[in-house]
């Protein structure tokens, strides 16, 4: 037990110092610093002025409280002609200039422009022309004010309810919704964690191997304490990066844009429940604990640190599948191809989060799901310990198949 911490220790405080890992971590915190001020950041490269939009009213409603300006877009009122304002287009005194017209009942804008606007300008300036449109119809009817008011603003109360004990209670959809956010962030993150540290165990283990420092190493330690050194190892350092990254978005969230994008966040936290919580980091540690046992196994199997990207691949493979159906589930919870792999072991983890959050399952399902991938965990554990006692000092060549076949030709 002794050499074992010797070992993790040593690991772990030549990677946390180690240039790659301060570097992508730097990497992380850089891109969750630009995405938080990225109106600031956008705002010094582009300078983008309001809009100027000159609107000519030719029917009895009032726009003027409909079309209200704001920092991206102004808009005025000239008692100007329309020739006159078309003139003044072309000077690009003005972006745009709607007139506002009647035709069989219904209400017509045509907007002119000297230079084509860009297409978020078009879909905002036809928003506006289409709340128009309705206070437009609502008039028609001789409605009050505050008749067309509560016609426009007023909203169904939704509730569900579910008469089927043996499934967890109906969620809302705003609960799904705050699930499908959550889950898809949590399907980065272990796609992510994965990609570099299972690189980061294959690469460590096969140039041990290729430099022949492992044999010398395993002259006083076992090649099983040395297996778990690597896990251990790696899972602290994926942990170390985790909190620093993490602490760092907890920051910027509460600092920036006084809060706002916090309470964003703790409204879409508030909707989770505590046994979503439990799931998510069972699923996440599992999930990357499994993909670093399978890339210590793989870095056994190679001769020299080259080739740790071919036997990689199946593993990269294999994440990028469930990483791809986690994506493709954000549009549809409740699909088949969903259902299918959270139950795999290796694609668990991205997906059936995603299940949990944003539909209504049996609470069995998530049990029977974290089961497989704990007991998968600690079979592949088992199995890989004791092939990889057999296989690092191995040295053979040929692909990821023939390798595995001359450990087991020369060690049995």
């Amino acid at each position: 037990m002794n050499k074992l911490w010797i070992l993790i220790k040593q690991l772990y405080k030549q990677k946390v110092r180690a240039k790659s890992f301060i570097l992508m971590t730097l990497l992380y915190i850089a891109i969750i610093a630009v995405v938080m001020f990225w109106s600031e950041i956008k705002g010094i490269f582009v300078d983008e002025e309001a809009l100027e939009i000159a609107l000519v009213n030719e029917t009895s409603v009032e726009l003027d409280p409909i079309f209200v300006s704001n920092e991206d877009i102004n808009f005025s009122f000239p008692k100007e002609s329309t020739e006159s304002l078309y003139k003044q287009l072309e000077d690009e005194k003005f972006d745009a200039v709607v007139v506002v017209s009647e035709e069989e009942e219904r209400l017509k804008a045509d907007i002119a422009t000297f230079v084509p606007l860009k297409l978020n300008d078009q879909s905002t300036i036809s928003s506006y022309v289409q709340y128009a449109g309705k206070i437009y119809g609502i008039q028609q009817l001789n409605l009050t004010a505050d008749e067309a008011d509560k016609i426009l603003n007023s909203e169904a109360i939704i509730t569900n309810t579910n008469l089927n004990e043996s499934v967890a209670d109906g969620k809302s959809e705003d609960q799904k919704q705050s699930g499908i956010w959550a889950s898809y962030f949590v399907g980065i993150v272990i796609y992510f964690f994965i990609m570099a540290f299972l690189s980061m165990i294959t690469t460590d283990v096969a140039s041990e191997k290729g430099s022949r420092a492992l044999e010398m190493l395993l002259v006083s330690v076992k090649p099983g304490t040395h297996f778990q050194s690597k896990i251990i190892g790696i899972t602290l350092l994926a942990l170390t990066q985790f909190v620093i990254i993490f602490g760092f978005l907890f920051v910027m969230l509460r600092v920036t844009d006084d809060g706002a994008k916090w309470e964003i966040v703790q409204s879409i936290l508030n909707e989770l429940s505590y046994s979503y919580v439990f799931y998510v980091i069972a699923f996440l540690f599992l999930t990357i604990v499994l993909f670093l046992i399978i890339g210590a196994l793989f870095g056994s199997l190679v001769s020299k640190v080259e080739e740790a990207s071919q036997v990689m691949t199946p593993g990269i493979m294999v994440a990028l599948v469930g990483f791809y159906v986690m994506i493709s589930g954000v549009a549809n919870p409740d699909t088949i191809l969903i259902k299918v792999f959270s139950y795999i072991p290796l694609t668990s983890g991205m997906v059936m989060p995603l299940r949990i959050g944003a539909t209504d399952i049996a609470t069995i399902e998530p049990i029977i799901s974290l089961a497989l991938l704990a007991l998968t965990v600690l079979v592949l554990y088992i199995v890989s310990l004791s092939f990889y006692k057999r296989s690092v000092l191995t040295y053979s060549s040929g692909g990821v198949i023939q390798k595995i076949k001359t450990v087991f030709k020369v060690t049995t």
